[in-house]
């Protein structure tokens, strides 16, 4: 009863509201209007619901939707850019174009790489035939529009119907990458693999400085995909030894074809092949048998620099490794997607710092991007300071898993000396003298007979200014000297000027100016001297009448002067110039004739006087009938 009472009341209010509008709604005419209203439905409570659903469900296909559209869009447009490479024939939008894989990698799909092949390609090549199945294999291909596709394709080949324009080698090489990078993704290494081998072959018949960028980013994903290939470095039997063949091959072809980009790329990846199966003495005659571009991209520099500290610190040539590991990580990325090179770089030379007997600078652990990741090297750094043996020794067992992954942990085992000669030179400046059995304990050694070598070797290579006395056992420390009498300030600002100077001529080799722009300001300047000529000839022939003048004849005879004075006073002026130049040499020429005058008439004096030193000795008697003969035969 309440339920109906209250649906009567809904109807009498619906009624009456229903009555209102009526009474209450009249057109301009003054005459009442109908007004009809529709009640609602048993379903339209439930109706906003739906329509809730509804929409939620649209802005999830929409979200959905909308990053694999922006990808297949952006993909696209790079396109565009690849062609503009290409006809400016210049790399730079080769490298804006690769820039832009680091955002499109989240939303690579099958789905999407197959859209945009098929929506690149007009008719089925045997380039979008691999791509498509490189990718065939995922659950999201679009098997049924790659049909669709193909089937229309060979059909409109059959009537004869004109195909579409070809894709550019870059855009099949670019479309090749985002294959490998999908692959690598997705982990499917073996298919990476065989994709990336076929890829590689096929670069090799192309030869275009246009795909010069490109190409080194194949070959980086070709030596990942083997480097994560069973079996895996260490070993001598790993998958990446059968690819340096095909590596040495590409670094003698860019050599020859001077494709910097790819001879970089291929050199560090060779390194980084010899270096994963511990084959250093190979990777050094790399090194001594090429040489690496000075032009190459920044990126690849720091990777050759790394790579070089790392051969040379295990050849035990320290300096050399430290200025390499300077400058590799002065080079490094400074993002935070690539942090994880400049820790590896800032691991290796705080290990070299420490071979060289320098304790690194505590800012460096300090580094919001370095601090957890170099707290192993903290604790070492601190040990190797204080000179603690034991201290040491349980440091390298309790973190040999991490200095392993570093690929330091063999360096760090030779820091044992470095921390035994580290407390030898804390106890020399402390103590003045010392027992060899103090120096024993302290630094957890055998026996005395090995302190006493080892304070004498620390002697004899300048580590420590002491003398030894063998029969009474102790060690007697020397006053220190002023280190500013040295060289060693020197050398420090020799090296910051060095450094200078680099970064200087680094910078300077970096600037770009635009291709042939002095050609264009040579060829308007000649086409407005000769438009000038042309004006100036038909003033001055009179072929220009009135009317062809913009102004009259004053304005005919202001232009004529003004074409005039711009003509001839270059002339004038080079013609004074000439004319000055002209006697100059005159007047030089006239000094030269006196001073030619003058020497004939002197060399002529001199003549005489050799001629008549001759009549002399053969006419010992004197007669003046000699004489005057004499003087005639000079004068003839």
């Amino acid at each position: 009863m309440s339920g109906d009472n209250k649906g009567g009341n809904n109807a009498k209010s619906t009624r009456k509201g229903n009555s209102q509008s009526n009474h209450g709604s009249k057109d301009k005419d003054g005459d009442d209007e109908m007004t009809v209203v529709v009640p609602p439905s048993k379903s339209q409570p439930g109706a906003k619901g739906d329509s809730k659903s509804q929409e939620a469900a649209g802005a999830d296909a929409e979200s959905t939707e909308q990053p694999r559209e922006k990808a297949i869009n952006e993909i696209k447009a790079n396109f565009a850019l690849l062609e503009r490479a290409v006809s400016q024939f210049d790399a730079r939008f080769s490298l804006r174009v690769l820039r832009t894989i680091p955002a499109v990698r989240p939303q690579l799909t099958a789905d999407v790489i197959a859209t945009v092949v098929i929506d690149a390609y007009a008719t089925p090549t045997p380039t979008a035939l691999s791509l498509l199945r490189a990718v065939s294999n995922d659950p999201a291909f679009p098997a049924q529009l790659a049909q669709q596709w193909s089937q229309q394709k060979e059909q409109a080949h059959k009537n004869g119907a004109a195909g579409g324009k070809e894709p550019l080698a870059e855009i099949d090489v670019y479309l090749s990458i985002l294959v490998q990078v999908y692959l690598f993704d997705r982990k499917l290494i073996d298919a990476g693999a065989q994709f990336s081998s076929a890829l590689v072959a096929h670069l090799r018949t192309i030869n275009r400085r246009t795909l010069d960028s490109l190409s080194a980013r194949v070959y980086l994903y070709y030596s990942l995909f083997y480097e994560h290939t069973a079996p895996l470095p260490p070993s001598p039997n790993a998958a990446v030894v059968s690819i340096r063949k095909p590596l040495l091959d590409a670094l003698r072809t860019a050599t020859l074809r001077k494709d910097q980009d790819t001879q970089a790329a291929v050199t560090t990846l060779l390194l980084r092949n010899y270096l994963s199966t511990s084959h250093v003495t190979q990777a050094d005659l790399l090194i001594s048998h090429t040489k690496f571009p000075s032009a190459a991209a920044n990126n690849q520099i720091a990777r050759y620099l790394y790579y070089l500290g790392r051969i040379r610190a295990i050849q035990l040539r320290y300096t050399e490794a430290h200025d390499h590991l300077i400058g590799a990580t002065r080079k490094s990325p400074g993002s935070y997607k690539a942090s994880g090179f400049y820790q590896a770089s800032t691991k290796l030379l705080i290990v070299v710092e420490l071979l060289m007997g320098d304790i690194p600078d505590r800012a460096i652990f300090r580094q919001p991007s370095l601090e957890k990741a170099l707290q192993p090297y903290l604790q070492l750094v601190q040990a190797v300071s204080a000179g603690d043996v034991l201290g040491f020794q349980n440091l390298v067992e309790r973190f040999t898993a991490a200095f392993r992954r570093d690929a330091t942990y063999t360096l760090i085992l030779r820091l044992r000396q470095n921390v035994i000669r580290t407390g030898i030179r804390l106890m020399s400046l402390s103590y003045a003298r010392i027992s060899l059995r103090d120096i024993c304990l302290r630094l957890g050694l055998d026996s005395e007979e090995s302190a006493e070598y080892i304070v004498a070797k620390a002697i004899r290579d300048g580590v420590i200014e002491a003398s030894l006395d063998h029969e009474q056992g102790y060690m007697k420390s020397k006053e220190l000297g002023d280190v500013y009498a040295t060289r060693e300030p020197g050398d420090a600002f020799h090296d910051r000027i060095r450094a200078c100077l680099s970064l200087h001529d680094e910078s300077v080799k970096a600037m770009r100016f635009p291709m042939n722009q002095h050609r264009l300001e040579l060829k308007n300047a000649q086409e407005a001297r000769e438009r000038e000529r042309e004006l100036a000839k038909e003033i001055v022939g009179g072929e220009m009448d009135d009317d062809d003048a913009p102004g009259g004849d004053f304005d005919a005879l202001s232009t004529a002067r003004i074409t005039l004075e711009t003509t001839l006073e270059p002339a004038f002026a080079e013609l004074a110039d000439g004319l000055a130049d002209l006697e100059a040499n005159l007047a030089h020429l006239h000094l030269l004739h006196t001073s030619l005058s003058r020497f004939s008439d002197s060399f002529a004096s001199f003549l005489y006087g050799l001629t008549m030193n001759a009549f002399v000795v053969d006419f010992p008697e004197h007669c003046p009938a000699c004489d005057s003969a004499a003087k005639e035969c000079v004068a003839s």
